[in-house]
């Protein structure tokens, strides 16, 4: 049924105050998955659901550029970034990270980032208490910058923790109004400024950047009309490999978390089985908040299951809704990995990182990435003797991206067996 044309409220505050529960509210009582609002001064088409999955990423129907607002350019993504491109630009750009999907890249990344963690667990067991989240993000950092031939050789371990620190707060201000944006931005100006600096000598051979490593297809990289990126453009790119690898310890905390609530869970992955490590590692990104929702904008009038919107319109995937839909999930709101063994995981049904297709559409290309790299620490996890002290371990759904809000602590960490530092 066409949706009434009377003016729409605008929706802009209500969503920084309901953050995960804000287009779920809106789609509660819209069984067919869509609804139109208005956010930013624009009506919006808010949609749900594998079909809508298809059709959001749709070139003909949806576009990303102009489509992200400059405070989230300026934090997350960076500007001129691929994430802002459709067409040919964007599969031409596409290209410098496809290679990123290759199960032996993964396989490089998780082998760079599992040694990092073996020696990260050393030093653990001589502190009084580690707050995982942020050590994880200090071993991510160190893991991808080694794999990407990103050059910490110079380097103190202070300089690493705040390369670290500042990757986390480009993910964790984009979507606020308060200091943790204000962060953000000067974050993500200071490390652009860094990797300006390294890209300019790399090209000039000052730096060399190895064979084959993401610095240097970075470096090498010809956009679609023959011309290099512009020094800025590569330094963007080279963080929108290293960064959202980083943010993976967002998940590092949940997977400590639900081992925590659910110890049955960790004498399962001990048990071996990779199906389940993979099984378990979905619902992870399934159950907990970090995508809230992604937005394009209408290439032409649109209309979706007969509710339309005009040329220019927001169109809104409502990501974690997608993910805690009951007629997909059945118990969405149950933390139950098995789910994934009884029902193969479908491409547009779980969309923790996006939908569509990852070589030729804005999917990341770093899902593989995150994928490999919880199976390999999930087993880590599961495996570390430690004890867990009385802290706050809420995640609050108003607070976008949502995290543990004591980084999930830990102490007493005693070194894991053999067994497990050959684990990857």
């Amino acid at each position: 049924m066409e949706m009434p044309t009377s003016p729409l409220i605008d929706r802009s505050l209500p969503a920084l105050a309901k953050g995960y529960t804000w287009l779920p509210g809106l789609l509660r009582d819209r069984p067919d998955g869509v609804t139109r609002t208005r956010v930013m001064g624009k009506p919006a088409l808010v949609v749900r659901g594998p079909e809508a999955v298809r059709f959001f990423y749709d070139e003909d129907n949806v576009r990303r550029d102009g489509a992200l607002p400059e405070p989230v350019l300026s934090t997350l993504f960076g500007h001129d970034a691929v994430h802002t491109l459709d067409g040919g630009a964007h599969r031409a750009r596409k290209e410098l990270f496809l290679p990123l999907l290759h199960p032996d890249r993964i396989a490089g990344l998780v082998e760079h980032v599992t040694a990092a963690w073996d020696e990260a667990v050393r030093e653990w067991s001589e502190a009084g208490q580690t707050v995982l989240f942020d050590a994880a993000s200090v071993v991510l950092t160190r893991g991808v910058c080694r794999w990407a031939g990103v050059p910490l050789d110079e380097g103190t371990p202070e300089d690493l923790r705040n390369l670290a620190r500042d990757l986390v707060a480009m993910v964790d201000g984009f979507a606020t109004a308060g200091p943790r944006h204000w962060r953000a931005r000067r974050a993500r100006s200071r490390q652009e400024q860094r990797f300006v600096r390294l890209v300019d000598d790399v090209r000039s051979g000052r730096v060399a950047a190895p064979d084959g490593s993401v610095l240097a297809a970075v470096c090498e990289h010809r956009e679609a009309d023959g011309e290099l990126l512009h020094p800025h453009t590569a330094a963007v790119e080279l963080l929108n490999v290293i960064r959202p690898t980083v943010a993976v310890c967002w998940f590092v905390a949940y997977t400590a978390h639900a081992l925590h609530l659910q110890p049955n869970q960790r004498e399962r992955l001990r048990g071996g089985d990779t199906a389940y490590t993979a099984a378990f590692v979905h619902e992870v990104r399934r159950f907990y908040p970090f995508v809230p929702f992604l937005g394009g904008l209408a290439l032409r009038d649109l209309s979706w299951r007969d509710v339309s919107v005009p040329a220019g319109a927001m169109v809104l995937l409502d990501v974690f809704g997608q993910n805690h839909d009951e007629k997909l999930w059945g118990d969405p709101y149950v933390f139950r990995p098995e789910r994934f063994l009884e029902h193969p995981v479908e491409r547009d049904e779980l969309i923790p990182q996006g939908g569509g297709e990852p070589r030729t559409g804005h999917r990341c290309p770093g899902e593989g990435l995150a994928i490999g790299l919880l199976e390999a620490l999930a087993l880590r996890l599961a495996d570390l003797e430690c004890t867990v002290p009385d802290q706050d371990l809420r995640i609050s759904l108003r607070r976008i991206p949502a995290r543990v809000r004591s980084g999930f602590a830990v102490r007493d960490v005693r070194v894991p067996s053999a067994r497990t530092l050959t684990t990857v």
